[in-house]
């Protein structure tokens, strides 16, 4: 995972510039100074370059404010499973993992597969329409995501965006409702102004589809960037990122439990070359299909 986008983003880190005297070799190290600078990556937790966005690219920073999750959950509550339980096996996938042979992912035993659509208000995951239709022909439920840039546009601009491009609902008995990617940095943004983009952007999807938006993000974002916020347990289902072998994820403050849990970034599975992310789904089969066909 963190391999792809360091490719992406792989810049000199280090300069070093003599200092000299003179006015032409101090114009030139003033000029090697400034290109070095448009050459360095973005900080860390900076928006990624756009459309290199997908589930897990801001992880990085995300895992080292992990901290332990302290409240108790009741004894076989919803969202306390093991990543090896027989619960529906899922994966997350974008361009990145090329040519996918759903077919063979769907023997393979994946139920369900988030697909990346759609990220900022102009960009579209190039193979986002071959998966889509290849999943649903194999059988896979399948939803789309939308890879959150709250630092392009309103969060309704960018619902709008993902809804019209690829991210719309249909009771199909294949189609998950759509997610939004939350992660990386906080984008220069308040608590309260991130937890109003996010709103924004729910209710915006909802009138357009008539669904809850799922949401995407590790503990370590959702505490630093909404502060915690409990405003939406009520409203969206969690998919969680936590990538341990432990027995249950960390889950943000403000949600009682997760729906899905992104526990791996480096799975294998038949029909994708290369390593996957490895989702699960909390509850059964049957839980998994009222999920996508909004029933109770």
């Amino acid at each position: 995972m963190f391999s792809r986008i360091r490719n992406v983003m792989t810049v000199q880190r280090k300069l070093t510039v003599s200092a000299v005297l003179g006015a032409s070799l101090a114009l030139t190290a003033a000029v090697s100074a400034g290109q070095a600078a448009a050459a360095q990556p973005a900080p860390s937790g900076a928006a990624v370059p756009l459309g290199h966005g997908y589930m897990g690219v801001g992880y990085l920073q995300d895992s080292k404010d992990f901290k332990p999750d302290t409240r108790q959950l009741r004894l076989g509550a919803q969202g306390v499973v093991t990543p090896n339980a027989s619960y529906p096996a899922g994966i997350d996938v974008s361009h990145y993992q090329g040519t996918i042979t759903w077919t063979s992912v769907k023997s393979a035993g994946i139920q369900f597969a988030y697909i990346k659509a759609t990220e900022g208000t102009s960009y579209k995951d190039p193979n986002f329409n071959a998966n889509y239709l290849h999943a649903y022909n194999a059988g896979v439920i399948r939803g789309a995501y939308h890879f959150a840039r709250p630092d392009i546009s309103s969060g309704a601009t960018q619902a709008a965006y993902f809804a019209g491009s690829g991210g719309a609902w249909s009771a199909d008995n294949l189609t998950l409702p759509g997610m939004l990617d939350l992660e990386g940095g906080c984008y220069g943004k308040s608590a309260s102004a991130m937890q109003s983009w996010i709103l924004d952007f729910y209710n915006t999807y909802k009138s357009r589809t008539g669904r809850d938006v799922v949401l995407y993000t590790s503990a370590s974002w959702w505490n630093s960037c909404t502060g915690g916020w409990s405003g939406m347990y009520s409203r969206s289902p969690l998919f969680v990122a936590h990538w341990t072998t432990a027995s249950s994820p960390t889950i943000p403050s403000g949600f009682p439990y997760w729906t899905f849990w992104q526990y791996s970034d480096s799975g294998s599975v038949s029909g994708i070359s290369g390593a996957v992310d490895r989702d699960r789904f909390s509850g059964d089969s049957s839980r998994l299909l009222a999920l996508a066909n909004n029933t109770p």
